[in-house]
C-alpha cells in the first residue's frame, strides 16, 4: 500500500510538472522580456553610480560589450544550425501547443535533445552578461533552468507518447542540455537557408536592437555621447533585413521550400 501511494504521488507530480511545462511553453517568450527589463534597470543603475560598473577603462568595456554580443550571436548560430536541418512542423516557434510530425535525431539532435533552448540560453545570456552584475547573472541561470526544465519535461512527455520506443532509444544516448559529440549522425536533409531566413530573422534583429538599446540608454543616463555607431549601424541593417524578409515571406513565394 505504501509503495502504491508513492507511485500515485509520483504520477501526480509528473502530471503537475507536465501541466506547468505546457503552460510555460505557451508563454515562453515572456520570461526573456521580463529578464531584459530587469537587466536593463540593473545595467543603468550601475552606469549612474560612479564606479558602479565593474570595468572602468572605456577600451576594456568596449571589448567586453562585443564579447557579450558574440555570446548572443553564438546562441543564434546554434538556432540557425538546428533549424536549417529540420523538416516542416518541427523545431518551430509555435505557441499553442507541442508540435512534431517527425522526431529529429540527426545533426545537432544527435548531440543534444534541446538545442533550441540551448541556443536561446546563450542569446539571452549575452545581454545578461552585459550588466556585469554577478548576482543578476546567477539569478538568470537559476531561473532559466527552473523555467525551461518544466518545458523540456512537458515536451519529452509529448514525444514519448507519440514516438514510443524510437524516442526512448534516442533519449537514452543523447543528453538533454549539455552536448555530447560521441554519437553524432549526419542528416540526410540539405541545410536550408530559406528556412533560416524565414524563421530566424526575428532573433537576428532582436540581438542588435537589445544591445543598441543598452548602449544608447547607458550613455544617456551618464549624460555622455560615446555611442557605439558600429553597433547602431548593425541595428539599422538588421532591422532593414528583417523588414525585407518579412515582406518576402508574407507577399511572395521566394522563401518557400517544399517540405521545409
Amino acid at each position: 500500500m505504501f509503495y502504491l501511494q508513492i507511485k500515485i504521488n509520483d504520477m501526480a507530480l509528473q502530471e503537475e510538472f507536465e501541466n506547468q511545462g505546457n503552460w510555460l511553453f505557451r508563454y515562453r517568450g515572456t520570461l526573456p522580456l521580463l529578464i531584459l527589463c530587469v537587466g536593463l534597470v540593473v545595467y543603468l543603475r550601475s552606469k549612474m553610480e560612479p564606479g558602479g560598473f565593474f570595468l572602468t577603462d572605456p577600451i576594456h568595456e568596449l571589448i567586453y560589450n562585443y564579447f557579450c554580443l558574440l555570446v548572443s550571436l553564438f546562441g543564434l548560430g546554434i538556432r540557425v544550425y538546428t533549424v536549417g536541418y529540420t523538416p516542416r512542423n518541427t523545431s518551430g516557434r509555435n505557441v499553442d501547443g507541442q508540435l512534431a510530425e517527425t522526431l529529429n535525431t540527426k545533426e545537432i539532435y544527435s548531440i543534444v535533445r534541446h538545442p533550441l533552448y540551448l541556443g536561446n540560453f546563450f542569446m539571452w545570456f549575452g545581454p545578461v552578461l552585459l550588466t556585469g552584475n554577478f548576482w543578476f547573472i546567477f539569478a538568470f541561470c537559476f531561473l532559466y533552468w527552473v523555467y525551461y526544465e518544466r518545458i523540456m519535461f512537458a515536451e519529452e512527455q509529448f514525444l514519448r507518447r507519440k514516438f514510443g520506443k524510437i524516442y526512448t532509444d534516442w533519449a537514452e544516448k543523447v543528453p538533454a542540455f549539455i552536448p555530447s559529440f560521441k554519437n553524432f549522425e549526419k542528416s540526410e536533409l540539405q541545410f536550408s537557408w530559406k528556412k533560416i531566413l524565414k524563421k530566424e530573422k526575428n532573433g537576428f534583429a532582436a540581438i542588435f536592437i537589445v544591445f543598441t538599446l543598452f548602449n544608447i540608454l547607458g550613455e544617456v543616463v551618464q549624460k555622455k555621447t560615446g555611442f557605439d555607431y558600429v553597433l547602431i549601424a548593425g541595428c539599422i541593417i538588421s532591422v532593414l533585413i528583417y523588414l525585407v524578409l518579412k515582406f518576402l515571406k508574407n507577399k511572395t513565394e521566394v522563401l518557400n521550400e517544399e517540405g521545409r
